[in-house]
């Protein structure tokens, strides 16, 4: 079984840093949120002058056996396209971390395709797709290991080679909404009809199948009852690996940029796990999907964009990272009272 030694951000140094960020030149608060970004990231890095290092946005891809349902409009043969349009450049994501200096790694988790070698795609498939968890679990326990492990294992990757400390995470896999509203409601108590959303484009009958599917779907769980054997009975390959690559990514002392509805269910079921996670993270996007908003209260955290994306792939994070760069600068450009004249004026 794979062990995280998650530990908790440095209290520590806390006070220091509010009071440099109090001493720069300006009212105290005036920034906003940038402040708390700020003061999030010295503690995270052990360090009154934080820096952002080689952005990565790691994007796994699965498919989910769900789909055999009719719950997304997407058809399964999308999620292969997709990662091969990925690895050629032009789609959403590629434009976004070209434009924000993000290397985009591609890892193919579980998809329905072989997809051939020498696209740039990592391959890590456990399984061609998921099982249908209306009638069985998605994946075993093993699996679910497995992908902790593979997970963590690209995070280390990135690390060691390029010296990233700020990650985001991204997926493709149609049906994956599915399994994200009921991590959602099993690890929220939320009920499940307020979990459920258009995924991909649904209108409002197929919104109603997807329910009548899932609650069936969730009725027939024959589990422990415990977080894994949740994880495993409705996960998709591609949301456990994202949850093993967010959970070492913490225990490394990285910075994690959470994305929209899919990837904030994976580092909700990772906090369930170990909730120092959620000491590493910052929110990037509150997405369009109807539960994502509701997850984000329950967690009591707040995304730092509402853009009303709903593409996945990690593009609300990726978006969220100039926010993030601007609160570093400011703790590290800005001039305090005490080095410029100036007179404090608050």
């Amino acid at each position: 079984m794979k062990q995280f030694d998650i530990q908790p951000i440095d209290s520590t140094i806390k006070q220091s840093a509010i009071n440099k960020i109090d001493n720069l030149t300006k009212p105290k608060g005036s920034l906003g949120r940038l402040e708390e970004l700020a003061l999030r990231l010295c503690m995270i890095q052990h360090t009154l002058s934080p820096q952002l290092r080689q952005p990565h946005n790691v994007l796994f891809a699965a498919d989910h056996g769900i789909i055999e349902e009719g719950v997304s409009v997407s058809p399964k043969e999308v999620t292969w396209q997709q990662l091969s349009h990925f690895s050629k450049g032009g789609a959403g994501i590629n434009f976004l971390c070209d434009q924000h200096g993000f290397r985009l790694v591609l890892v193919d988790s579980g998809v329905d395709y072989d997809i051939p070698s020498g696209h740039g795609i990592i391959d890590m498939k456990v399984r061609r797709s998921t099982r249908n968890y209306l009638h069985e679990a998605a994946m075993t326990e093993d699996e679910l290991e497995l992908c902790l492990e593979r997970g963590a294992k690209v995070v280390d990757d990135i690390a060691d080679s390029t010296g990233c400390n700020i990650i985001s995470f991204g997926e493709m896999g149609s049906g994956n909404t599915s399994s994200s509203s009921i991590w959602m409601h099993l690890f929220t108590g939320i009920s499940l009809d307020k979990c459920i959303g258009a995924g991909a484009g649904l209108d409002s009958d197929g919104i109603r199948h997807k329910y009548d599917v899932l609650s069936r779907a969730v009725a027939n769980y024959s589990g422990d009852g415990s977080v894994k054997s949740q994880m495993a009975w409705f996960g998709g390959y591609e949301m456990a690996m994202a949850v093993g690559g967010m959970l070492r990514a913490a225990e490394r002392g990285m910075t994690i940029i959470v994305d929209g509805f899919i990837m904030t269910s994976c580092i909700l079921a990772a906090s369930q796990l170990h909730p120092t996670v959620l000491d590493y993270a910052i929110f990037g996007h509150q997405g369009d999907e109807c539960g994502h908003k509701l997850m984000l209260e329950a967690m009591g955290v707040k995304a730092l964009l509402h853009l009303d994306l709903r593409l996945g792939e990690g593009s609300g994070a990726v978006c969220a990272y100039p926010i993030i760069e601007s609160a570093v600068r400011m703790i590290n450009h800005m001039d305090s009272f005490g080095s410029v004249n100036v007179t404090k004026y608050f």
